[in-house]
C-alpha cells in the first residue's frame, strides 16, 4: 500500500484522537470527523453518573486538542455510509474523499443479549447523556422515597441493581453505595439513605473476570466493605419497571427494584454493519468489524478499523477487550504505520502490550493489575488516580478533576448532584391514588 495523501478519521475518541495527534508534522492531510465536537474521557463517566464530576470535567473540545496541527481539519457531522469503490465517506449532507480511512466510532450502544426491550428499564453508561440520565435516576430515587408512605414501595425505590461486574459495574456499584453511606445521610427527613440496598449481579463466578483471581477476591472484599451485595452465577432473564429476575442453578429468583442499571455489554457502532453490507468484510455478534494483524479490513487495505469497533485478535486469537488502553495503542500504531509508509519503511503487525488494567471500588479502594505487580486497597487507588490523570488529554481537565477529587475525598461531598432530566415514569404518582400532604410530624401522608 502506498503512503496516503488524505487520511479521514471517523471518531474522536481515544483511538481516533491518537491517530490524529501522532500525524502531527507530516505532509498528509488529516480530516477528523465526529458527530460531537468533543473528546470524552469515558473511564470517568461513572463519576458524572454519581455526581462527583460534571460533564465538562471529562470532555475536551476536538478543535482545541488539534489547534496546533496545521495539517488537521475537524468536521462536525455524522457518517452514514462508506463508498469503498469511489473511496468516499458519506455524511448526511455531503461526501468526503479519502486515500486512507480510519473508522474509530467506538461502541455507543448497549448489548442486551437479544432483549432490547430491557433498555427501557435499565439504562447503560456510554455517553454524557447516559451519565446525566443515570445521575438523575439515582437522585430521583431518594427524592421519591422521601415522599413515599408505603414501606414496601420505599424499599423498592431505595434498591439499586447493577447488571455486570466488569470495571464499569463495580465502579458504579461502589459509588452508589458510598453516596448512600457517606454523602446523603442527614439530608433527608423521612428516610435513612444508609438503608439503601445496592446489588451487583454477575453471570460468572467472580467480579472483574478479566483480572487475576487474587484481585477479584480483593474486589469482593472491597465491595463488601462499602456495602454492595454481590450476586454471582446469576443470569438475568427479565427486567421490567418493578424489578428483575435472575436464574441461579436452574432456579428463578425475583427481586423488587425500581433502579436497574446496565453494565453487562456494549454494542458496536452501526457503521461497521454498513461497511460490511457489500459482503467484503465481516462483523461479530457485537457488530465489531473483523480486522487483520495490521488492523486493516481484509480486502480493503486502505480501510482501518480500531478501538471498540474492531474485532482485533490477540496472540491467542481472542478479540482484544474494549479498553481505553487498547484504543490508545491502536491509534498510536496507525499513526506510526502511516509515517513509516511515507518514509518507505516496512510496517510491523500490531501487538497489544498490556500495561495494566485498573478498577476503583468506592473511596480509597481499587485494584490494579500490571502483570507481575498487583495492587489493591489504598495503594491501588492512588495508582488509579495517577494513571487516569496522565491519560487525560487536556491539562485544564486534569487540574479540575484533581481539585474535585481532593474535595470529595476529604468532605465526602458530591457537588455535581443536579437532576437534569424529567422524573422517570415509575416515580410519577397516579393522582387517583390520593395526593400527598406534609403533616405535623414532617411525614408524607395520603389525602383522599
Amino acid at each position: 500500500m502506498s503512503a496516503p495523501k488524505r487520511i479521514v478519521i471517523v471518531g474522536g475518541g481515544f483511538a481516533g484522537m491518537n491517530v490524529a495527534l501522532h500525524l502531527n508534522r507530516t505532509d498528509t492531510e488529516v480530516v477528523l470527523i465526529d458527530k460531537r465536537n468533543f473528546h470524552l474521557f469515558q473511564p470517568l463517566l461513572y463519576q458524572v453518573a454519581t455526581g462527583t464530576l460534571s460533564p465538562g470535567n471529562i470532555a475536551s473540545p476536538l478543535r482545541a486538542l488539534v489547534r496546533k496541527q496545521k495539517n488537521v481539519s475537524v468536521v462536525l457531522g455524522e457518517v452514514t455510509g462508506v463508498d469503498t469503490d469511489s473511496r468516499e465517506v458519506i455524511l448526511e449532507d455531503g461526501r468526503i474523499a479519502y486515500d486512507a480511512l480510519i473508522l474509530a466510532t467506538g461502541a455507543p450502544g448497549h448489548h442486551y443479549f437479544g432483549n432490547p426491550e430491557w433498555g427501557k428499564y435499565s439504562p447503560g453508561l456510554k455517553t454524557v447523556e447516559d451519565a446525566t440520565h443515570i445521575r438523575s435516576r439515582i437522585l430521583l430515587a431518594f427524592e421519591a422515597a422521601e415522599r413515599e408512605s408505603d414501606p414496601e414501595m420505599k424499599k423498592k425505590m431505595l434498591t439499586f441493581a447493577i447488571v455486570g461486574a466488569g470495571p464499569t459495574g463495580v465502579e458504579l456499584a461502589g459509588a452508589i453505595a458510598e453516596i448512600a453511606r457517606l454523602t446523603l445521610p442527614g439530608e433527608f427527613s423521612t428516610i435513612d439513605p444508609k438503608q439503601c440496598r445496592v446489588m451487583l449481579v454477575e453471570g460468572l463466578d467472580r467480579p472483574l473476570p478479566m483480572f487475576p483471581e487474587e484481585l477479584s477476591e480483593k474486589a469482593k472484599q472491597h465491595l463488601d466493605e462499602v456495602g454492595v451485595e454481590l450476586h454471582l452465577n446469576s443470569f438475568v432473564r427479565d427486567i421490567d419497571a418493578d424489578g428483575f429476575s435472575v436464574e441461579v442453578d436452574d432456579e428463578m429468583h425475583r427481586y423488587d427494584c425500581r433502579n436497574v442499571l446496565w453494565a453487562g455489554g456494549v454494542q458496536a457502532s452501526p457503521i461497521g454493519g454498513v461497511l460490511c453490507e457489500s459482503g467484503r468484510c465481516e462483523t461479530d455478534k457485537q457488530g465489531r468489524v473483523k480486522v487483520n494483524e495490521y488492523l486493516q479490513v481484509p480486502g480493503l487495505e486502505e480501510v482501518y478499523v480500531i478501538g471498540d469497533l474492531a474485532h482485533a485478535p490477540d496472540e491467542n486469537g481472542d478479540p482484544l477487550p474494549g479498553l481505553a488502553a487498547v484504543a490508545t495503542q491502536q491509534g498510536r500504531y496507525i499513526g506510526r504505520s502511516i509515517k513509516r509508509r511515507h518514509a518507505g519503511k516496512p510496517v510491523e503487525p500490531f501487538r497489544y502490550k498490556n500495561k495494566g488494567i485498573l478498577a476503583t471500588i468506592g473511596k480509597s479502594k481499587a485494584v490494579a493489575d500490571f502483570g507481575k505487580t498487583k495492587l489493591s486497597g489504598f495503594t491501588g487507588w492512588i495508582t488509579w488516580l495517577i494513571v487516569h490523570l496522565i491519560l487525560m488529554m487536556q491539562y485544564d481537565n486534569r487540574l479540575m478533576v484533581l481539585v474535585t477529587w481532593f474535595y470529595s475525598y476529604f468532605t465526602n461531598g458530591r457537588n455535581a448532584r443536579m437532576i437534569t432530566h424529567a422524573g422517570p415514569t415509575q416515580y410519577k404518582r397516579d393522582k387517583r391514588e390520593g395526593e400527598l400532604a406534609w403533616d405535623e410530624n414532617r411525614r408524607w401522608r395520603k389525602e383522599a
